[in-house]
């Protein structure tokens, strides 16, 4: 059996993520993404598609009571999530199921949730192997059982009218990302990009757009970079952490 490790999900906070050497562990993504959704009084329902080992549940539950749930669709990531989840005694509050995304509008109402948030995968597969013998990794990272148009045509199944869906993407796909969002019915009102280091090239863009909202002007928030030019993490991500002034994490 392959061992199970806890770690800390943030600095503080008491948050802890049970993560295993053979599958994806949460990334810097999940955390930004988290503390991108902005959770408004009227939302009521969330949920966050691939969830993977609930990262972003868990970062979520520091922001509201809402109940929370979890999609997956690999059963070792999910098993190992719903471990997360008792171990930080939310199983009240967020709740884990292996489900495929395409189908889970099936389980259901129409226009059930308010908020939808969801780190993708980021790249495009052409690789004709069998699916069953790709690994947690690929599957997380590349457009294997799903692709950014199906995930956004499942969100509009399953959130309500001007309910929030929430994403980190790559950058340099925001033209198609923004193509596929208004072709489903969705107007992006924030946006925010998302630099390794403020002299590189923007790597990441975080979305939050509205189910059948009205085109308006989009607010671009200010630029996060991650790293300062000596490849030590900026204020900025020290907050997102939950990380103190003085506590200063370099890259190796």
């Amino acid at each position: 059996m392959i061992k199970e490790e806890i770690h800390d999900l943030l600095a503080y906070d008491g948050l802890k993520i049970i993560q295993r050497k053979d599958l994806f562990r949460f990334s810097l993504d999940s955390l930004l993404l988290a503390d991108f959704v902005n959770i408004n009084l009227r939302a009521k329902k969330i949920i966050d598609f691939g969830t993977g080992l609930a990262p972003i549940p868990l970062y979520l539950s520091l922001k509201t009571n809402k109940p929370i749930i979890g999609i997956d669709i690999q059963k070792d990531v999910v098993d190992l999530a719903k471990k997360s989840i008792s171990l930080n005694n939310l199983d009240n509050q967020i709740t884990i199921y292996q489900r495929d995304i395409l189908e889970s509008y099936k389980d259901y109402e129409t226009n059930t949730f308010d908020i939808i948030t969801v780190n993708p995968p980021f790249f495009k597969y052409h690789n004709d192997a069998f699916l069953n013998d790709l690994d947690s990794f690929t599957i997380s990272r590349h457009e294997v059982y799903i692709d950014l148009e199906g995930i956004i045509t499942s969100a509009k199944k399953m959130i309500t009218s001007g309910g929030s869906l929430n994403f980190i993407h790559r950058a340099n796909r925001l033209d198609e990302i923004i193509i596929l969002l208004n072709k489903h019915g969705f107007v992006i009102k924030r946006m925010k990009f998302v630099y390794t280091k403020i002299s590189k090239e923007a790597m990441m863009v975080l979305i939050d757009a509205r189910a059948n909202g009205k085109t308006g002007d989009i607010k671009i928030e200010k630029p996060l970079v991650i790293y300062d030019e000596n490849t030590i993490y900026t204020k900025e991500v020290l907050e997102i952490f939950h990380l103190g002034d003085d506590n200063f994490v370099k890259k190796f």
